[in-house]
C-alpha cells in the first residue's frame, strides 16, 4: 500500500525538525523557548489550556513570529528564538514548525504528542513560571 501525500508531507516536515518530548519541555523553556499553542479556540475550550504557552492561531502563525512582518509579536526579535509549537497531538505542529523554519526561524519545532502528552504527563502547569507568562499575567492585571 503506498503511503498518501499527506503523509510523505508530514514525514519531510519532521525530517527538519529536533522535535521534543514533553519532558524536554522544561529545559526548553529554562534556556528561554516559548511555546506556542497554534489550536483553534474550539479545541483548547474541549481539551483545556496550558498556562504559560501563547496562544496563536494556525492561521496567522507565520505572520506573528516572522521578524520581518508588520503584524509580528514583540517577543519574534530575530531568527534565532526557539519556538515550541503544539497543537493537540503533533501532526499540524510539526507542518507549522517546518513552515517556520522555511521563513528561517531555525529553532522552530514542535511537541511530540501535542497537547495530549503535556496531559497524560501531569505537566499541564510546567510554564507558569516562565518571563513571557508573567508579562501576560501583568498586562492582564491592568485591563
Amino acid at each position: 500500500m503506498s503511503r498518501s501525500a499527506i503523509d510523505q508531507m508530514l514525514d519531510n516536515a519532521r525530517a527538519k525538525l529536533r522535535r521534543l518530548y514533553v519532558y524536554d519541555v522544561p529545559a526548553a523553556l529554562a534556556r528561554g523557548a516559548i511555546l506556542v499553542d497554534i489550536r483553534p479556540a474550539a479545541q483548547r475550550v474541549r481539551e483545556g489550556s496550558l498556562p504559560g504557552a501563547l496562544v496563536i492561531e494556525r492561521n496567522v502563525l507565520e505572520w506573528r513570529l516572522d521578524p520581518t512582518s508588520s503584524a509580528r509579536l514583540s517577543l519574534a526579535v530575530d531568527q534565532d528564538v526557539e519556538w515550541i509549537i503544539f497543537c493537540s497531538e503533533g501532526y499540524t505542529s510539526s507542518l507549522a514548525a517546518a513552515a517556520l523554519q522555511e521563513l528561517g526561524l531555525r529553532r522552530a519545532t514542535d511537541l511530540i504528542g501535542g497537547y495530549q502528552a503535556v496531559k497524560s504527563a501531569g505537566m499541564l502547569t510546567m510554564g507558569v513560571g516562565v518571563p513571557h507568562f508573567a508579562r501576560e499575567l501583568e498586562s492582564l492585571a491592568s485591563l
